[in-house]
C-alpha cells in the first residue's frame, strides 16, 4: 500500500465517510423523516392501501412490471459496467500512456491504477447486489397484490392486511433500489480520484450536495410532502394504524 499517498488515503477516507453518512442520515437518523424517500415511502403504502379495495387490479400490476423492469435495467448496466472494469484493467499500460499524454502524471503508476479500477468495480459489484435484490423484492410484491383476496362481507379485514404486507415490500425493494442507484452516484465522484486525489475530494462533494438537495430541498420532495395534505381513504388509515402499533406480520397482529 506504499503506493497509495496520505492524500490518496485521506480522499478515500471522505468518500466512505460521506456515503455511509449519507446513507445513515437518509435511513435511520431522525432526519429521514424530511426526506423525498420517506415521503415516497408513504405513498407506496398508500398505494397498495387502495389497491386492495379496487375490484379489478390489473393496473398496478402494470406498474409493478414496470417497475420491475426499471430494476432490471439497472442490474444489467451494473453488469456492463462490471465488464468495463476488467476491460480497463486489461488495457492499463494503454490507458496510462494517453493519461501521461494529458499531463495526468498522478496516474502514472499501473499498481495505483488497479486499485482504483478494483474500488470501482467494488462499487459496481454493490450496485448489482442492490438491484439485483429489489428487482426480487417488487417481484414478491407483484405476487402479494395478485394474492390479495377481494372485499366481502365475511372478511372485510383481510384485503387491508395483504395490502399491509405488501407496502412493507414495496418499501424494502424501494430501500435496496435507491442504494444501488446511490452507488452508481457515488461512483461518479469517485472517478475523480483518476485524475487527482484532491479531485477527488471535490467530486465526492459535489455528489453529496446534490444528493442532499435531492432528498431534503428539491421540488419533487415538495410535491410529494405537499400530497400528503390530502385526506386518507379509510383503507388508508386502517393501514396506517397497523403501521403505528409496530407490527412487521399484520397476519399476526
Amino acid at each position: 500500500m506504499d503506493v497509495l499517498s496520505t492524500m490518496d488515503f485521506a480522499a478515500l477516507a471522505w468518500f466512505v465517510l460521506a456515503w455511509l453518512g449519507f446513507n445513515v442520515a437518509v435511513e435511520y437518523s431522525p432526519l429521514k423523516t424530511l426526506t423525498l424517500s420517506n415521503a415516497m415511502d408513504d405513498h407506496r403504502r398508500r398505494w397498495m392501501a387502495t389497491m386492495s379495495a379496487r375490484d379489478v387490479r390489473i393496473m398496478d400490476v402494470g406498474i409493478l412490471n414496470g417497475l420491475q423492469q426499471g430494476t432490471g435495467f439497472f442490474a444489467s448496466t451494473s453488469l456492463l459496467a462490471i465488464g468495463g472494469c476488467f476491460a480497463l484493467l486489461n488495457s492499463t499500460e494503454r490507458i496510462l500512456q494517453i493519461a501521461t499524454h494529458l499531463g495526468l502524471s498522478a496516474s502514472n503508476a499501473p499498481v495505483l491504477w488497479e486499485i482504483k479500477v478494483l474500488g470501482l468495480t467494488l462499487i459496481f459489484a454493490y450496485a448489482f447486489f442492490k438491484f439485483g435484490w429489489a428487482y426480487r423484492l417488487f417481484n414478491y410484491t407483484t405476487i402479494l397484490v395478485g394474492a390479495t383476496p377481494d372485499v366481502t362481507r365475511d372478511e372485510p379485514e383481510l384485503p387491508r392486511l395483504f395490502a399491509a404486507e405488501a407496502g412493507d415490500l414495496m418499501v424494502q425493494a424501494g430501500v435496496h433500489f435507491n442504494r444501488g442507484q446511490r452507488a452508481f452516484f457515488f461512483s461518479i465522484g469517485y472517478l475523480g480520484w483518476f485524475v487527482d486525489p484532491r479531485i477527488f475530494l471535490a467530486t465526492t462533494l459535489a455528489v453529496l450536495i446534490v444528493l442532499c438537495r435531492r432528498q431534503f430541498f428539491s421540488r419533487a420532495r415538495s410535491v410529494a410532502t405537499s400530497a400528503h395534505q390530502l385526506p386518507s381513504s379509510p383503507s388508508m388509515r386502517a393501514v396506517g394504524s397497523k403501521i403505528e402499533t409496530g407490527s412487521s406480520n399484520p397476519f399476526t397482529g
